[in-house]
């Protein structure tokens, strides 16, 4: 199982995970999307119209499962109040800090301003999710050749994002 602390480590050292949220009306809707840290607080960029947004600032919560990019495949379920800001640099720090997850090196700041140009035109805000608590399942895979004698399946342990 993972304690408290390797939860929160595995949260910071990852890049991706899918935002889910109850839409007004039919099922759950979910979305693969980058975050990043801020403290404690993940945030995630995203237009304002968009569904996501919308969830947010309708029901001031959300959950995320963040994944593991590496086989075995790891997840972590993270789940919280949020709000959506839109303060214009918070916005710009986030996109740049994304677009260097996914480029892998840090984006000069000569392209902050065609950053913040796109932050204008799309109207973007940012997400902030404030972790309150976490649900791991520990993974159950079957590699070539593995008879299945030793899958063990158990429940999910639930475990408060801070002591």
């Amino acid at each position: 199982m993972m304690n408290q602390a390797e939860r929160r480590a595995f949260v910071a050292d990852h890049r991706t995970c899918i935002f889910g949220f109850q839409r007004k009306h039919g099922p759950p809707s979910m979305s693969v999307v980058y975050y990043v840290m801020d403290g404690d607080d993940i945030l995630i960029s995203t237009m304002a119209e968009r569904a996501k947004a919308r969830a947010v600032r309708r029901t001031g919560e959300a959950a995320i499962c963040v994944l593991d990019e590496q086989w075995p495949l790891t997840y972590l379920q993270v789940y919280g109040p949020a709000d959506v800001e839109d303060a214009l640099g918070t916005t710009v720090d986030v996109m740049m800090k994304v677009g260097q997850i996914m480029s892998g090196q840090p984006l000069p700041e000569a392209v902050r301003p065609f950053v913040e140009a796109k932050a204008r035109e799309e109207h973007r805000v940012v997400i902030r999710l404030e972790p309150q608590w976490t649900v791991y399942s520990p993974p159950v895979h079957l590699n070539a050749g593995d008879d299945g004698s030793k899958m063990q399946h158990g429940l999910a342990e639930r475990m408060a994002w801070k002591a």
